[in-house]
């Protein structure tokens, strides 16, 4: 039995466990200052040090762009280096090392996120971009890299917090984020969040809300258990106006174009359950089984051609609206369906002196995509001086039978083998191969066609790393990854009978080197990397007219670059993030149209980075002020378009007397006018005050 006192002195001990305990949550959750990440998943699948991994990888925080008001992914994405986004109303416009990652690099907690969407950023708690090919683990791509979208979920450390926000264009919200611990071995956590606001252009307007409850289950003995529901809805008057190339001099960049009943709405359902036993010291097996449908509804007038008095178009064709854009019009109603079910295995072992981190697993995945489309003929003509105007009110055509309806199924096997080898204390080798069987089917709805196409393929992967002192590795990789018939860019088949299958799957392989380091004991990390990546087996037509059955390659494209980051606390008192890529993405051969040969990809430019600087000079307060930098990009393939670069200033101070934290955010400090695509100028001077509680 235990004495009086020894149960006193028991207690004590566990109450000043407890107090630690809190005082290190308290520091870990409420220091935002340092935006480097502990360590990251999206590489390998496990958690690792980023310096450890053989390829380049950035990770961001969102509670930094969300201080700004900044929600939208791309634009929270356009200081990332090696990353360029162009503006796309209805889903994601990214461009990752020149080669377009919108519709199949995206994941959620390393979960493909399917579909032409707006994806919301309200339970994001971080992203993960991996540059790069990646089919090693994520089988399909388009080469450049994935980006991944790391959930907030229940957890025994987290802290909690209520919020609101109010700033220009009558952007208001909040956020409801509470985590609990309900006893050793159970946790939960509801985030919630609601916004709306208006746009800085007339008529534009969105309305966002999200609702995610999560469990955690954790026996203290090996299991762990995560199941998670994320609801989003995304609502708005889309602003999909004409581009700045196709308007007349002197139209205000505040002109919006959109109609009364004009509208887009995306809605998210997620459920995840990730399941996890540690059978021994050092194995462990995985079941990540997740459902997902995104359901897309739009219905407006959208882009269109301004004829000048001369009556021309800027492309030198005869019109008969002078002084007037003449808009397009469509209506769809999409829905995305993925079923996902992945199940690894994950240990250590040592033969002949090598140690081994083995990770083994396969992968099934069902994705479906049904669209209903229909884009008749437009009766909107709008005089862009004064949007929408006596002009631009027009009855609105009914919804009735679509002109396309279809559904697209794919569905995937895989199976993966990674191999994390320490050669010596200051060698190690990565190695991963993955075999992927695919099969897609499209039907249309309207006339009944069907067609289908199936393939296999292999992608490897191996990297060196080599750390000749603790602080500082050096590393090579070369990756893989494929794209086969139905799998680039959106989700389709064609059911025409005319149409041919192209047998073999683009390719993309990358060769990269860099250095990782750690300066300043620590307290401050680089990354600098040169990567080499190509895509081959780019093929076309060569006599579409009289021999459609016949498919030849075109050729290859292929970027070039160095990037460069640094972040972390370069003195007591300052804080940096920063990141700089410097690329030339270009055609390397095209057989079809070969003066295209040497110009540079679409929506691709040479440079773009960012630059911030925090400064605390007491725990209280903080002051932050950077900049995000675009180079010039080419706005089509033949390069006669090219889009302006810019720069746009932010700043924030924020005053933290915990548990409150107040902030108020500036964008566009020096209300610089720029166009951030060919079709969306950039926002003007905004400014957003926020205020959260933790407890």
């Amino acid at each position: 039995m235990q004495s009086g006192s020894q149960r006193q002195d028991g207690a004590e001990a566990a109450n000043a466990s407890r107090t630690l305990s809190t005082i290190q949550v308290s520091v870990d959750a409420l220091d935002p200052d340092d935006a480097r990440a502990r360590s990251v998943s999206t590489a390998t699948r496990t958690d690792m040090k980023v310096k450890d991994i053989p390829q380049t990888i950035d990770s961001i925080e969102v509670s930094k762009f969300k201080a700004y008001g900044i929600n939208d992914l791309s634009v929270m994405l356009q200081g990332v280096p090696g990353v360029e986004s162009y503006y796309d109303t209805r889903g994601e416009g990214i461009m990752i090392r020149g080669f377009e990652a919108s519709y199949g690099d995206f994941y959620r907690d390393g979960i493909r996120e399917s579909g032409q969407v707006r994806r919301s950023t309200a339970n994001v708690e971080r992203i993960e971009v991996l540059k790069g090919p990646a089919a090693v683990l994520y089988g399909r791509g388009a080469g450049g890299g994935v980006v991944n979208l790391i959930s907030k979920q229940a957890s025994f450390d987290a802290v909690s917090s209520v919020g609101l926000r109010a700033g220009s264009w009558q952007n208001r919200g909040a956020n409801f984020d509470v985590n609990r611990v309900l006893s050793p071995n159970w946790a939960v956590r509801l985030s919630a969040d609601r916004e709306q606001a208006h746009a800085f252009r007339s008529g534009i307007r969105n309305r966002n809300t999200m609702v995610s409850p999560s469990l955690l289950y954790d026996n203290q003995r090996g299991l762990k258990w995560v199941a998670q529901y994320t609801h989003d809805d995304v609502w708005r008057v889309p602003d999909r106006g004409p581009g700045y190339d196709n308007l007349p001099a002197g139209v205000s960049v505040r002109n919006g174009f959109a109609h009364p009943g004009d509208y887009i709405q995306d809605t998210l359902r997620m459920f995840r359950s990730d399941v996890s036993w540690q059978f021994s010291q050092d194995w462990s097996v995985r079941w990540i089984a997740s459902h997902r449908q995104a359901d897309q509804d739009f219905d407006h007038y959208f882009a269109g051609t301004y004829c000048n008095a001369a009556r021309q178009t800027s492309a030198g064709q005869s019109c008969t609206w002078p002084g007037r854009v003449r808009q397009n019009y469509a209506w769809q109603q999409t829905r995305n369906v993925t079923q996902t079910h992945i199940l690894d295995v994950s240990g250590k072992l040592a033969t002949f002196g090598v140690q081994h981190e083995l990770l083994m697993g396969v992968e099934a995945t069902e994705e479906e995509r049904s669209p209903r489309l229909s884009s008749g003929s437009s009766n909107s003509f709008i005089d862009p001086y004064d949007p929408p105007g006596p002009a631009g009110w027009v009855i609105r055509p009914p919804q009735g039978a679509p002109t396309q309806h279809n559904r697209h199924d794919a569905t995937s096997r895989a199976a993966y083998l990674q191999d994390v080898m320490t050669l010596t204390p200051q060698w190690t080798l990565l190695t991963g191969v993955r075999f992927d069987s695919y099969r897609f089917h499209s039907t249309n709805r309207i006339t009944g066609a069907q067609r289908h196409h199936s393939g296999q393929t292999w992608s490897p992967r191996v990297g060196l790393v080599w750390r000749p002192l603790d602080a500082h590795s050096v590393y090579g990789s070369y990756s893989k990854s494929f794209a086969p018939y139905g799998g680039r860019g959106m989700l389709s088949v064609s059911t025409a009978p005319s149409a041919v299958f192209d047998a073999e799957p683009e390719y993309s392989r990358q060769y990269e080197a860099g250095i990782k380091s750690d300066w300043l004991d620590g307290r401050v990390s680089t990354q600098f990397a040169v990567y080499d990546l190509r895509r081959y087996n780019v093929r076309y037509q060569p006599d579409a007219t009289n021999d459609p059955y016949t498919f030849a390659v075109r050729g290859s494209d292929g970027s070039r670059g160095m990037e460069f980051s640094a972040s972390g606390r370069v003195s007591a008192d300052w804080y940096l993030r920063s990141g700089v890529g410097l690329q030339r993405s270009t055609v390397r051969e095209d057989r079809m149209t070969p003066a295209n040969t040497g110009r540079h990809l679409a929506n691709t430019g040479s440079f773009n980075g960012s630059l911030f600087v925090r400064y605390v000079p007491a725990p209280a307060w903080y002051l932050e002020a950077g900049a995000t930098f675009v180079g010039p990009q080419w706005a089509n393939l033949a390069n006669t378009s090219r889009m302006p670069g810019y720069a746009r200033v932010d700043a924030s101070i924020g005053w933290r007397p915990m548990p409150w934290t107040v902030t108020l955010a500036m964008t566009n400090l020096l209300d610089k006018r720029y166009w951030r695509s060919n079709s969306m100028p950039g926002a003007p001077r905004g400014v957003l005050l926020s205020a959260s509680y933790l407890f």
